[in-house]
C-alpha cells in the first residue's frame, strides 16, 4: 500500500521531476566535454527531453536558446535571437493573417458544404467529400481549426442518417398501402409479390444488429476520414503544417550558409508535395472503405434501392439547408476569396523553377514568398468589410429600411482587425518554429553539427534508399507520441550534416523526413485532428490504430516512390550541390550503394 501511495505521488509531481532533474543528470555532459560542442549537445538533450514530455509548453521550450546559449557561452545573444524571426516566419505570418480572415468570414464552412453537395450523398461519397473538404482546407488554415468546423458538419449527417432509416421505412410501407387502396388489379398481382420486400426486409433481431454494427463503422469512418484529410492536407503547401515551415527555415540557413539559394519556395513544394498528398488522400478513402464501408454483393451504392435514395436524398437536404442558412456571398466574403486566390496566384508563380515567375522582374533575392503575403495581410487591414455607402452610393433616409439604416450609421471596420487576429492566431507556433531555427543556429555556430557529421560517416556503406526508407519510418513512428513539429526540428539538423558527412543531397533525408512527421494516423495524441475526432467519441484509441498502422505503413513507400520520380525531377536529389561535395570526404551518389 505504501509503495503504490508512492508511486501515485511521484506520478502527480512527474512533471516538476522532470524539470528539475533533466539538467541535473545531464550535467556530467558539458563537464567532461567541457568543449562549445558539449554545451551545445546540453541543451538540444535537455530540449528534446522537454519536448518529447512535454513537461513544459513546446512554445516554452522554444525559449531556452535564447538564454543558455549565451550563459554556456555557446552563441552570442544578438546572434541567437536572429534566428527567432526570418523570411520564412514572416511567409506563415501573412499565411495565417489569410487563414484568420477566411475562418472569420465563415467561408471555410462555406467550401466545405459546396463541395458535399457536389459529392453525391451515398456514404462513400459523402466520406470523399469530407475528406476532400478537409484536406484542401487544411492546405491553408489550421489543421485544428478545419476538424473543428467539420466534425459538426459529419455528426449532423450521421445523426439524418440514423432519424431517417427507419422513418423512410415507414414511408416505404404507407406508399405501397396506398397504392394498393388505388388500384385492385394491382393489390391483388402485388399480394402474390409483396412489393414491400422490394424495398425493405421484414427485420428480425440479427438484422436489427446487423444494421447497428453497419452504422457503428459509417460513424467510425467518417470520423476517421476528417481526421485522416487533415493530415494528409497539411503536407501539400508550404504553410499547410509546422514541419513544413521547419524545413524550409532550416534548408534556407543550410544553403545560405554555402553562398547559394534554397530551391525549396511555395512553388517547389507544392509541386512536390501536391501530388504526393493527392495520392495519401486516395489511399486513406480506398483503406476506410474496405475497412469500414463494406460492400455486400454488389455495391450498395449502385443498386436501385428506393430506401437508399429517400435517405440520401434527405441527407442531401440536411446539407442544402445548411448551405442556405450561410445565406448568399457577402461583400466580405467575396472581398477575402479574391485576396486569398490572389496570395496563392502569387505564391506560385513568384519563382516557376527557373523558367520564369514574377520574381524575375526585380533584382536577384529581392522579393521572396514573404513579399505577397505580408502584403496582402496589410491589406486585409485596409479593404472594408462592407460597401460604404458614401458619395454616389448614398441611399436616401426614405429608400432605406430600418436595418438598412442602421448599417448605414453604423462604423466601418476592415477585413480582419487585430482583435480578431490577436484571439484566433497560433502565437505559441512562432515561437516552436523559431526556437527550432535557434538550435540549429548553436549546432552550427558551436561546431556540433560538424561533430555528428563526422560520426555519421561510418553509415555511408548503408545504401542511401535503405536508410531514408528507415528514416521515414523512425520519424512517422516518433510523431505519433510527439509534436511533429517539435520532430522535424530535433532531426532537421541531424540529417542535414548525416547527408553532408556521407555525401549526399541534404534534401534527400530532409525533405522526405518533413514529410513524413506528417503521417500521424495511430493515436489521438498524435496531432490536434486526431484528438478533436477521438473527443467526439465514435472511435476508441483501437480503432484508430487498427485504420492508422495500415495508412503508416502505406505512406512511407508512396513518399519514397514520389521522392523518387517527380520529387528528383523537381529538386535533384541525385546530384550534391558543389558547396555542399566540398565539405564531405569520399562522396556518394544516391543512385549507387
Amino acid at each position: 500500500m505504501a509503495v503504490s501511495k508512492t508511486l501515485k505521488d511521484l506520478w502527480k509531481i512527474r512533471t516538476l521531476l522532470i524539470l528539475f532533474l533533466t539538467p541535473i543528470l545531464l550535467l556530467p555532459l558539458p563537464i567532461l566535454i567541457p568543449t562549445r560542442e558539449g554545451r551545445c549537445a546540453y541543451v538540444v538533450i535537455m530540449m528534446a527531453v522537454f519536448w518529447i514530455s512535454e513537461s513544459l509548453p513546446i512554445s516554452v521550450t522554444a525559449l531556452l536558446p535564447v538564454f543558455m546559449f549565451p550563459l554556456l557561452n555557446v552563441v552570442e545573444a544578438k546572434v541567437i535571437s536572429k534566428a527567432y524571426m526570418n523570411d520564412t516566419i514572416m511567409v506563415f505570418l501573412g499565411g495565417l493573417c489569410m487563414a484568420v480572415a477566411v475562418e472569420h468570414w465563415n467561408i471555410h464552412r462555406r467550401i466545405a458544404l459546396r463541395i458535399l453537395m457536389l459529392v453525391g450523398s451515398e456514404p462513400r461519397w459523402l466520406m470523399l467529400g469530407l475528406m476532400i473538404a478537409t484536406w484542401f482546407l487544411s492546405m491553408w488554415i489550421s489543421n485544428t481549426a478545419t476538424t473543428a468546423m467539420m466534425i459538426p458538419i459529419a455528426n449532423a449527417i450521421l445523426l439524418q442518417l440514423k432519424d431517417t432509416k427507419d422513418r423512410s421505412k415507414d414511408e416505404g410501407e404507407i406508399e405501397m398501402n396506398g397504392k394498393e387502396s388505388s388500384n385492385d388489379k394491382k393489390a391483388e398481382k402485388e399480394e402474390k409479390e409483396p412489393p414491400v420486400e422490394e424495398l425493405q426486409v421484414q427485420p428480425t433481431d440479427g438484422s436489427d444488429i446487423s444494421d447497428e454494427a453497419e452504422f457503428t463503422r459509417l460513424k467510425k469512418a467518417l470520423s476517421l476520414c476528417i481526421a485522416y484529410g487533415a493530415n494528409s492536407g497539411g503536407i501539400a503547401s508550404l504553410t499547410g503544417t509546422g514541419p513544413n515551415l521547419v524545413l524550409k527555415g532550416q534548408t534556407d540557413e543550410l544553403y545560405n550558409d554555402r553562398g547559394i539559394e534554397s530551391p525549396v519556395n511555395f512553388a517547389s513544394w507544392m509541386a512536390y508535395g501536391f501530388p504526393l498528398s493527392v495520392v495519401v488522400l486516395i489511399v486513406c478513402w480506398c483503406w476506410l472503405n474496405i475497412l469500414y464501408l463494406r460492400c455486400k454483393g454488389l455495391c450498395a451504392c449502385l443498386s436501385d434501392d428506393p430506401l437508399r435514395k429517400i435517405q440520401s436524398q434527405k441527407v442531401r437536404n440536411v446539407i442544402v439547408t445548411e448551405y442556405k442558412k450561410l445565406g448568399p456571398i457577402t461583400y466580405a466574403q467575396a472581398n477575402v476569396m479574391v485576396l486569398f486566390v490572389l496570395l496563392v496566384i502569387f505564391w506560385v508563380s513568384r519563382d516557376l523553377g527557373g523558367v520564369g515567375g514574377w520574381g524575375d522582374l526585380f533584382d536577384h533575392n529581392l522579393v521572396k514568398d514573404s513579399t505577397p503575403a505580408v502584403f496582402l495581410a496589410v491589406l486585409l487591414f485596409v479593404f472594408p468589410s462592407k460597401l460604404p455607402r458614401v458619395f454616389c452610393l448614398r441611399k436616401n433616409s426614405y429608400e432605406m429600411t430600418e436595418e438598412e439604416k442602421v448599417e448605414a450609421e453604423a462604423p466601418i471596420t476592415p477585413l480582419l482587425t487585430w482583435k480578431v487576429l490577436h484571439e484566433k492566431m497560433p502565437w505559441a507556433l512562432f515561437l516552436l518554429l523559431g526556437g527550432g531555427y535557434a538550435l540549429a543556429k548553436g549546432c552550427e555556430e558551436s561546431g556540433l553539427s560538424y561533430w555528428i557529421g563526422t560520426q555519421l560517416q561510418v553509415m555511408k556503406g548503408l545504401n542511401p534508399w535503405l536508410l531514408l526508407l528507415i528514416i521515414c519510418y523512425v520519424c512517422a513512428a516518433a510523431t505519433e507520441v510527439t509534436s511533429n513539429t517539435a520532430t522535424a526540428t530535433l532531426v532537421m539538423p541531424i540529417l542535414s550534416n548525416l547527408a553532408i558527412g556521407t555525401g549526399v543531397n541534404p534534401l534527400f533525408y530532409m525533405f522526405p523526413a518533413a514529410l513524413s512527421v506528417s503521417f500521424a494516423y495511430m493515436l489521438p495524441a498524435a496531432t490536434p485532428p486526431n484528438a478533436i475526432v477521438f473527443g467526439y467519441g465514435h472511435i476508441k484509441v483501437s480503432d484508430m490504430a487498427t485504420a492508422g498502422i495500415m495508412m503508416n505503413i502505406l505512406a512511407v513507400p508512396l513518399l519514397l516512390m514520389a521522392t523518387a520520380t517527380w520529387g528528383n525531377a523537381i529538386f535533384h536529389f541525385d546530384v550534391v550541390p558543389e558547396p555542399f561535395r566540398l565539405n564531405a570526404t569520399l562522396p556518394v551518389n544516391i543512385t549507387s550503394s
